[in-house]
């Protein structure tokens, strides 16, 4: 009975019991290894998919002028414009990020007058499709032009304490420079600082105040100040000094007096600046 027990893990239905436990231990650790490496695939297909995949994406992009700039004032054009770039996705979206190439009109073999050109770009991947929107545009050149003009200075002061007057306004500089198109230059009439005066100015103040350059309707012309602002010192003094003063009418008599001087000296400069050109 003994010898008899102490053989049972040496019977041939305990070896074929171990048997089948550990086959079916090894089968499910085959197919866990299998599962995690068809995942691991997967991820891996995944991955390499979504770098060889295609991307649109439209940037927005400033627009760049080769001319020269020293000669010639340009007009018209717009100052952004739209690329739809295409291609694979990473490198549509590194460029989108970077902006690393440029939009620009050739402008240099062109004369004064009005031109249709063509936008062309400078940098992008060979890779990658891409179309410009809007793909030709118009633009206008003319002569630049700089003159120097007088400047106007013009008060606000109706709503001024009545116990208090306006003296004369003092402008940092009495004349600025003005450039741009010739066409444009012409038309300035008079170079325009607009000071409002305080209702509780009881005394001297100041204020930089940002120039305007009109016609002689009034109009704004589109020309570069330089400066494009300058300091205004502006006297109020009480009723009874001595000072010399001058009301808000007197002012905008003053004014209205320096728009001819003004209008005579714009002319006489820009005469000048068109026989030099």
């Amino acid at each position: 009975m003994n010898g008899k027990k102490g053989s049972i893990f040496g019977s041939v239905w305990f070896m074929r019991i171990a048997s089948l436990i550990l086959a079916i231990f090894l089968f499910m650790y085959v197919n866990s290894e299998k599962n995690g490496f068809l995942r691991q695939t997967t991820r891996g297909s995944d991955s390499g998919n979504a770098l060889m995949s295609n991307k649109t994406m439209s940037i927005r992009m400033p627009l760049e002028l080769k001319m020269n700039s020293q000669k010639y004032v340009v007009t018209g054009y717009p100052q952004y414009v739209k690329v739809r770039v295409s291609g694979p996705s990473a490198m549509v979206t590194t460029v989108s990020n970077t902006q690393n190439f440029k939009v620009y009109a050739d402008l240099t073999k062109l004369g004064i007058g009005t031109h249709t050109v063509t936008l062309k770009e400078s940098g992008l991947n060979s890779e990658l499709r891409y179309t410009i929107k809007p793909q030709q545009i118009k633009v206008n050149i003319q002569p630049r032009s700089t003159v120097t003009a007088p400047v106007d200075v013009r008060l606000n002061s109706k709503s001024v304490d009545g116990n208090y007057h306006v003296g004369t306004p003092r402008p940092a500089l009495k004349t600025v420079q003005i450039t741009g198109a010739r066409n444009q230059v012409k038309r300035v009439a008079r170079v325009i600082a607009y000071v409002d005066v305080p209702r509780d100015a009881h005394g001297n103040f100041s204020r930089q105040v940002t120039l305007q350059a009109v016609d002689k309707k009034g109009r704004t012309v589109n020309v570069v100040i330089m400066p494009s602002s300058i300091n205004v010192e502006v006297p109020v003094s009480k009723q009874g000094n001595n000072e010399p003063t001058s009301s808000s009418s007197s002012s905008n008599s003053a004014s209205s007096n320096s728009d001819n001087d003004s209008s005579s000296n714009m002319e006489s400069s820009s005469s000048s600046a068109s026989s030099n050109d």
